[in-house]
């Protein structure tokens, strides 16, 4: 892949590493101050950096330095946000600060009037992509949750999709990342540095975002990401520090609908 002319004379030179965290198989390229992400068509299009330009006043997310397109890939570059991720070993070790500080960044987002958001990621958009990656085969079974597939579980992604398709849960909707996911979300101190990979992003309903918030925690702390086990910790306490009962339907759901991606 060739790097657009416009793109690469902004970057020329300037030493950079390779962030390969994420399962989305975009290349991102870290440099000093901003980053470039590289990505297939079907990713990071041009509604999602209309997003980010809209939510430039509003959130604390990347500022679009540079956005091309060569029909094959996308070129984003952006610049690059403050703090640390919030799966970093301090925050795990620290882990009422790290739900403070999401408790934090969910607020944030509903926060945000979505009466002239340009984009919508509801149930049905998320669906229609979900179609397309089971058509074309691009869903990786491999990755999914143990009890997803398999018995006790779905046949194959078409019954899970054909599932999701009769169990749409009504949309309490906001501001929605669409992958609120720890290493999406970066802590600056008492302040949320950043959300970052915002290709998902548009009005939802909250529980999705709630629910892959969950899941990260969850697997974040039982080892299952990063190897190390921190003990004593329930992901339910997220509930608890926003102070709402979890909607354990509704968590089912979009844990479910997010295996297809």
């Amino acid at each position: 892949m060739g790097i657009p002319d416009n793109i690469q004379r902004l970057i020329d030179g300037r030493g950079y590493t390779v962030n390969e965290m994420g399962m989305s198989g975009s290349k991102i390229m870290v440099f000093d101050d901003c980053v470039l992400k590289i990505v297939g068509h079907r990713q990071e299009n041009e509604d999602a950096v209309r997003l980010m330009r809209w939510l430039e006043d509003k959130l604390p997310v990347p500022k679009v330095l540079a956005f091309e397109s060569d029909g094959e890939h996308h070129y984003l570059l952006m610049s690059k946000v403050k703090g640390k991720v919030s799966c970093d070993k301090y925050y795990l070790e620290h882990p009422r600060e790290l739900l403070d500080m999401l408790a934090k960044a969910v607020r944030m987002l509903w926060s945000v009037d979505i009466s002239d958001c340009p984009r919508c990621r509801d149930v049905d958009a998320e669906l229609k992509e979900a179609r397309y990656r089971i058509d074309h085969g691009m869903v990786d079974i491999e990755n999914a949750e143990p009890t997803t597939f398999g018995e006790g579980g779905f046949k194959d992604p078409e019954e899970l999709f054909a599932w999701l398709e009769t169990h749409k849960p009504a949309m309490e909707p906001v501001l929605s990342h669409g992958d609120f996911c720890l290493p999406n979300i970066f802590i600056d101190g008492d302040s949320i540095g950043g959300l970052i990979d915002l290709g998902d992003t548009g009005i939802g309903d909250k529980w999705r975002d709630l629910a892959l918030c969950w899941r990260s925690l969850k697997h974040n702390f039982d080892g299952t990401y990063g190897g190390k086990v921190y003990p004593d910790f329930d992901p339910d306490m997220l509930f608890d520090v926003l102070g709402i009962e979890p909607d354990r339907e509704k968590l089912r759901y979009y844990l479910l609908l997010d295996e297809l991606f």
